[in-house]
């Protein structure tokens, strides 16, 4: 009887190990670079759990993607239009802002996946009351405003999820392994959002009643939910704290950082620079919105191609990453400014095109693989970067300064959409051109 019970409960763990070995592939994927080898084997399952964490919480950020799906949801309720300019900087600048603190905060408390689950169920809540708040018929300026208030608590939320996630997956996961958390996290979900957008594009008209966005997006605010349940089950061992630190001796200790580590300030210029393939996605899609309309169908071409990109590349910048993470960062970032060159050129020489939906998704697709690349590559580099039990820290700072620098930038989009989509297109190209340069000659922290 005991040991049939040990074998039982012991099943989870083999099937991990399995799991684990077959995503990694190599002869030393038991090894442990850079965590305590005590702790080294409970690697195979913490990769697995925080692979399905990521899913869920990734294919919520799919199914009610700022760029995409909420702009629909403000039409849909019928919203003033401005607040669609509200989106993208308050789902990422309020996400990055708050972190210098809160990593000061985290790092009192020894086990830190708990930061991660609370602010994935707050995720949730805000995301699930967008949804009900539509479904129960409130329109106009109310139920637009209420969603903007929803996505400023969900940003604050997801900052502190964030910093949480890439401090235990520090403590959890080698060197050389991060990535592909990341990456095969990416993947599996964008096959599931990549279907999803596929049953909106090949349904008839009739089979797409408005309530369907709602149900999309009050999914999405399920899929963090049982994120939070996933991730509860990591096996955090406690780490070092600091104790008393205050706002003041925070920011001290952070701007003593930045002025002394050179390889975190080139890191953070080739970062403010990529910046630019998260701004460039709103533009191509109010684009498509204008020529094509807003349409469910339409919706649903776009989020084919999101998904796509991310199940066909993930993966693959998630190893390379992993190699390289500068690397795939300059690559990731050399695609997002060609393709912008490639778009101007489409519209002064064959503007025929961009009345086309299917030129929209095609564009969205490249530029989705390629910020896929900036993403997995930058957040594989801080993690790498950060020596020993510093990560937390140097997530919070990179984070904090490029939230301001979001809003600054946001605000110099703003300002160029008033002259012309061809200007921001021009500028956004430009500078991940030179994201990419800068991350060139970064160094190499995987070596």
């Amino acid at each position: 009887m005991s040991t049939a019970a040990n074998n039982s409960q012991s099943s989870p763990e083999n099937l991990a190990f399995r799991v684990y070995d077959l995503a990694i592939g190599d002869d030393d994927a038991r090894m442990c670079r850079d965590i305590p080898e005590d702790q080294c084997r409970e690697q195979p399952q913490n990769f697995v759990l925080q692979c399905l964490a990521q899913v869920f919480s990734k294919i919520g950020d799919a199914l009610a993607d700022t760029k995409i799906v909420l702009p629909w949801l403000l039409g849909a309720v019928g919203a003033p239009v401005f607040l669609v300019g509200f989106l993208v900087p308050i789902r990422d600048s309020l996400a990055l802002l708050p972190q210098i603190l809160v990593g000061g905060v985290i790092r009192r408390f020894a086990v830190r996946k708990g930061f991660w689950v609370a602010g994935s169920i707050v995720e949730g809540a805000c995301i699930t009351l967008m949804a009900v708040t539509a479904a129960a018929g409130f329109s106009g300026v109310v139920a637009g405003w209420t969603i903007i208030g929803l996505l400023v608590v969900f940003s604050v939320a997801r900052g502190v999820a964030s910093i949480a996630a890439k401090d235990t997956l520090g403590k959890t996961v080698s060197k050389g392994r991060r990535g592909r958390v990341s990456g095969y996290a990416a993947t599996l979900s964008g096959l599931v959002a990549g279907g999803i957008g596929l049953y909106l594009v090949v349904t008839p008209e009739a089979a797409r009643p408005d309530w369907m966005l709602y149900a999309m997006i009050a999914a999405a605010g399920g899929s963090w939910f049982i994120a939070a349940a996933v991730f509860a089950l990591t096996k955090e061992f406690p780490g070092a704290t600091d104790g008393g630190r205050g706002i003041h001796d925070i920011a001290r200790d952070q701007f003593k950082l930045l002025i002394e580590n050179r390889a975190l300030q080139k890191f953070l210029i080739a970062r403010t620079f990529l910046i630019s393939t998260a701004l460039a996605g709103p533009v191509y899609v109010s684009l498509a919105q204008r020529t094509s309309g807003q349409t469910l169908d339409n919706l649903g071409w776009l989020i084919v191609a999101s998904g796509l990109a991310s199940a066909v590349s993930a993966s693959v910048w998630g190893k390379l990453s992993d190699r390289s993470s500068r690397l795939t960062m300059a690559l990731a970032a050399t695609v997002a400014g060609a393709l912008g060159l490639a778009v101007l050129a489409t519209m002064v020489f064959v503007p025929e095109l961009s009345r086309h939906i299917g030129f929209y998704a095609v564009i969205l697709f490249v530029l989705a693989i390629a910020h896929a690349g900036v993403r997995i590559g930058r957040k594989t580099h801080i993690v790498d970067l950060a020596p020993g039990d510093q990560k937390a820290e140097y997530v919070a700072l990179s984070n904090t300064i490029i939230g301001v620098l979001l809003l600054l930038l946001g605000a110099l989009v703003a300002a160029l959409l008033a002259i012309s989509f061809e200007a921001v297109i021009a500028v956004l190209s430009t500078f991940a051109l030179l994201g990419a340069a800068t991350a060139f000659f970064m160094e190499d922290v995987q070596t």
